[in-house]
């Protein structure tokens, strides 16, 4: 955040002699050592359309995050020591966040909107990885897709993707129940979890499988049991990881 503000202090006001600067009057650089970076707030008036102080904001700088990629040529612990922990954006792309170079090592899903960095290692570890990318004050939840999709989740430092699909059964069958046409989960990933669903109810009927097979088919129940769905149509998400501390 720091970064941000100072250039827009640099970019608004010419010169800056202090790190902090009040400018809710005229241009005051005295209040250093105050909590106070910026203050730019405007005088506030009622009347009806009052002048000057009437559609004032601050714009955050936009960027495409997609394809966004931090220059370390100043991160060199002294500059930006906490190597862009808490930097804000406005994100003006729709897509999946490229994790090659300078970059965060988790692919995020990102929309138009205010996104922060979260690095609270960043100081430690002198990288911006593994730092992700997150909603400023957005809907944290994720809508989970047919296709894979990062979800807001991670297990011992590995990312959590998820997927979802539809099944049916016949009420009959008291075979474990195979769900196949899925991406296998390449090693050294693993299976995180799996929740199975009514469609329409939304009721959760299972949330473990007996076996995962190589080529991506999941078979919930045991073949030392009779297991019968009733008859209809199911939803499932499934959760993995694709690597394994």
């Amino acid at each position: 955040m720091k970064n941000i503000f100072s250039l827009l202090m640099l970019a608004g006001l010419g010169t800056v002699a202090s790190a902090q600067v009040l400018t809710n009057q005229p241009v005051n650089p005295t209040i250093t050592n105050s909590n106070v970076l910026l203050d730019g707030s405007t005088n506030f008036s009622v009347e009806a359309g009052a002048q000057p102080y009437v559609g004032k904001g601050v714009i955050i700088p936009s960027v495409d995050l997609v394809n966004f990629q931090f220059d370390l040529t100043l991160a060199d612990g002294a500059t930006f020591p906490t190597m862009f922990d808490g930097m804000i954006v406005y994100n003006r792309s729709t897509g999946t966040t490229l994790t090659a170079g300078n970059r965060s090592s988790t692919a995020t899903a990102v929309s138009p909107g205010y996104y922060y960095f979260y690095n609270p290692n960043g100081y430690n570890n002198q990288t911006v990885q593994p730092g992700v990318w997150r909603p400023l004050g957005g809907d944290p939840r994720v809508n989970i897709a047919s296709a894979e999709t990062p979800t807001n989740t991670s297990v011992n430092g590995n990312q959590i993707y998820a997927k979802r699909g539809t099944f049916t059964t016949n009420g009959t069958s008291t075979t474990p129940t195979a769900i196949t046409n899925q991406t296998a989960i390449a090693s050294p990933g693993s299976l995180y979890r799996i929740t199975i669903y009514q469609s329409g109810t939304n009721n959760v009927y299972a949330n473990s499988v007996y076996s995962y097979a190589a080529d991506g088919t999941f078979v919930t129940g045991s073949p030392s049991m009779s297991v019968v769905y009733p008859q209809g149509t199911y939803n499932y998400t499934v959760e993995y990881t694709k690597t394994n501390n």
